[in-house]
C-alpha cells in the first residue's frame, strides 16, 4: 500500500488535512475583508493606489476599521503556519489519536473563535486572548511532547 493511501486512509491524518485547508481557507478569506474595509473607508497604503481608486481616498496605516482585521491576518500568520510545522511533527511521534485529533481540533476552533470576536465582531478582552492562548497552548503542548519523545 502506498504511504499516501495509508495516510487517507488515517483517520487522525484526514482531521489534520481538514483542519490545514479549512484554515487556510479562512486565513484567504482575509484578504477580502481587508480591501472591503480598505474600499469602505477609501484608506489605502500607496498614493498609486489611491491615484488608482479616485477622490477622496487617502494614504494611511493607522485606521483602526482597517487595521483590526488586518492585524487579525498577521495573527493567523504567526500561529497557524508554526500549528501546521509542529502538528506535521508531532503526528509523526504516533500519538493516542484521540489526545491528537482533540488537539487538531481545538486549535482550529480556537484559531476561527480568534477571528470572529477580533475581526469580524469585535468583542471585548479578554475573549481574544483566551482564543489566541488556547491556540498557543496546544501548540506548546504538541511541541514539548514532540521534544520530549524524540529525546
Amino acid at each position: 500500500m502506498s504511504v499516501f493511501l495509508a495516510l487517507q486512509n488515517n483517520e487522525v491524518f484526514r482531521l489534520f488535512a481538514w483542519w490545514s485547508a479549512a484554515l487556510s481557507v479562512k486565513m484567504l478569506c482575509m484578504a477580502p475583508l481587508i480591501g472591503h474595509q480598505r474600499f469602505r473607508k477609501k484608506i489605502f497604503l500607496s498614493q498609486e493606489d489611491c491615484t488608482f481608486i479616485g477622490r477622496n481616498a487617502k494614504v494611511s496605516v493607522d485606521d483602526l476599521d482597517v487595521e483590526r482585521p488586518r492585524r487579525a491576518f498577521l495573527n493567523d500568520l504567526e500561529n497557524i503556519l508554526p500549528w501546521f510545522i509542529s502538528t506535521s511533527v508531532f503526528l509523526t511521534t504516533s500519538p493516542a489519536p484521540s489526545l491528537a485529533m482533540s488537539l487538531i481540533r481545538t486549535f482550529g476552533i480556537s484559531r476561527v473563535a480568534h477571528t470572529v470576536v477580533y475581526a469580524v465582531v469585535p468583542l471585548p478582552q479578554p475573549a481574544r486572548a483566551i482564543a489566541y492562548f488556547i491556540g498557543y497552548t496546544v501548540i506548546a503542548y504538541q511541541s514539548y511532547l514532540t521534544l520530549l519523545y524524540y529525546s
